[in-house]
């Protein structure tokens, strides 16, 4: 029975592939991956022998359609990306979002996803928050930070490393240098860390010590006192 599979794969430590991912994955007819030399280590390791094809942000606009008429056709297909949940800052929208219309059944396995250990060991309110993403490199992104100002829920950022003491910086402008923030980075990973304080002391931390791997960034939105 024809099926799109939405199946997380580890942010960094092979030990979170669930065992569900790895039956799924072995048994599709096709993997979609992001990068197909990135998940053909992935797939070895688990001794996954599926076929796959590349699907990532420069092509899914032309294969979406082809995809749909394979799964219409009774194929079963599994989406991955590099690493966590496809479709969260990843490909992965358009294909499901075709599926829905043209009535194909869409499964998404929980798993791995890079935000969820960063707002918990945050500290940081996690009852209700908000997640951004990446932020717009240029254009629209003052009018972000600007809209953002009235936030009162935690928010949540992916942030790269070379833009990590900009984007402090921009925090301290925009919400207040004493506003908390907690910054994760190498999730999961062997040099996992966590730097928590307000936006000026962080910003103080990661200019000292420049941060490397990837980052997600917490922060504390408007206080409502």
């Amino acid at each position: 029975m024809s099926k799109l599979y939405i199946v997380p794969t580890p942010i960094g430590n092979l030990e979170d592939m669930t065992f569900r991912a790895i039956r799924v994955l072995k048994e599709v007819d096709l993997i979609l991956a992001e990068d197909t030399r990135t998940s053909g280590k992935l797939l070895k390791h688990f001794e996954i022998a599926t076929h796959m094809h590349s699907h990532h942000m420069h092509n899914e606009h032309k294969t979406v359609e082809n995809l749909v008429k394979r799964l219409q056709a009774g194929e079963t297909i599994a989406l991955i990306s590099d690493a966590g949940t496809p479709a969260i800052s990843d490909p992965g929208f358009l294909l499901t979002r075709a599926c829905v219309e043209n009535g194909i059944a869409v499964e998404c396995l929980p798993g791995a996803t890079a935000f969820v250990p960063a707002l918990v060991n945050s500290g940081l309110p996690n009852d209700k928050f908000v997640f951004e993403g990446f932020l717009p490199d240029k254009k629209g992104r003052q009018t972000r930070f600007l809209a953002l100002q009235e936030e009162y829920r935690t928010m949540i950022f992916y942030v790269s490393p070379h833009k990590l003491n900009k984007t402090l910086a921009e925090f301290a402008q925009y919400f207040g240098a004493d506003r908390p923030v907690s910054v994760s980075r190498e999730l999961s990973k062997l040099h996992e860390e966590t730097v928590r304080g307000t936006a000026e002391e962080v910003l103080k931390h990661f200019e000292a010590k420049p941060a490397k791997g990837e980052i997600v960034v917490c922060v504390g939105g408007k206080s409502l006192k």
